[in-house]
């Protein structure tokens, strides 16, 4: 009752915007759950959404940067899935906090930074830790992206493709770790599915909404995923 609404509403911001909808869907579930089983049951659902939504919009995909931000973001989030194996929940729910923190205060323009385009590499290893970790690196991937010169649906496109290849690390170092058994497939799989008709809900949706409409969505986005993050550090 609460995996599919969460998944559709997930797949479509993410179509929409461009990213929020995996962050938000990880906050809603550590409520339930616990951020350690809410990372390893959407890790393998967010891993079919992007790779539907790459299909989706794989003429526009710049392969050049995706294969370079891979290169970073692959082994940085084997390390992180790791690292979230052996911390308290307490550690992860902090650290979740400060990735939404982080969203509000760059959208908010109190933080000025923007990546050089050719740090592409190192932001992918950032990226890919902070994914395995809270599951926020598209928070990192975004601006990324868009000092590399990407917009519109190349900028969709590629973002699925970084995505892919973080979520690949973080699951293999969640399954070794053990955190991956039959019934987190199994929502897993639920989830994957309401992500698949998300994402086709929100392709339909951007072609009729302006810029703004869609920065207003992330904002909305944003501040959800605060106050989820909030209630599971209370």
């Amino acid at each position: 009752m609460v995996v599919l609404p969460l998944g559709l509403l997930a797949g479509a911001l993410t179509t929409v915007a461009g990213l929020g909808g995996g962050m938000m869907l990880v906050l809603a579930l550590s409520l339930l759950w616990g951020p350690q089983t809410a990372l390893a049951v959407t890790a393998p659902a967010l891993l079919v959404g992007n790779l539907h939504r790459l299909l989706l919009f794989r003429a526009s995909v710049d392969r050049a940067i995706a294969w370079r931000f891979a290169a970073g973001a692959v082994p940085a989030a084997f390390a992180g899935g790791l690292a979230v194996v052996a911390l308290p929940p307490v550690v992860l729910h902090v650290l979740l906090v400060g990735v939404a923190s982080f969203a509000v205060v760059r959208e908010l323009g109190w933080l000025g930074w923007r990546p050089p385009a050719n740090a592409v590499v190192p932001a992918g290893a950032v990226a890919g830790l902070v994914t395995a970790t809270t599951g926020g690196g598209g928070l990192l991937v975004a601006p990324m992206l868009l000092a590399t010169g990407l917009r519109g649906e190349a900028f969709v496109a590629t973002g699925a493709a970084v995505a892919i290849a973080m979520h690949v690390g973080r699951i293999a170092a969640y399954g070794a770790g053990g955190l991956v058994d039959t019934a987190t497939l199994g929502y897993s799989a639920l989830l994957a599915a309401a992500i698949f008709a998300g994402n086709l809900l929100g392709r339909r949706a951007r072609a009729h909404l302006t810029e703004r409409t869609t920065m207003r969505i992330t904002w909305g986005t944003l501040a959800v995923a605060m106050v989820l993050a909030l209630a599971g550090l209370a």
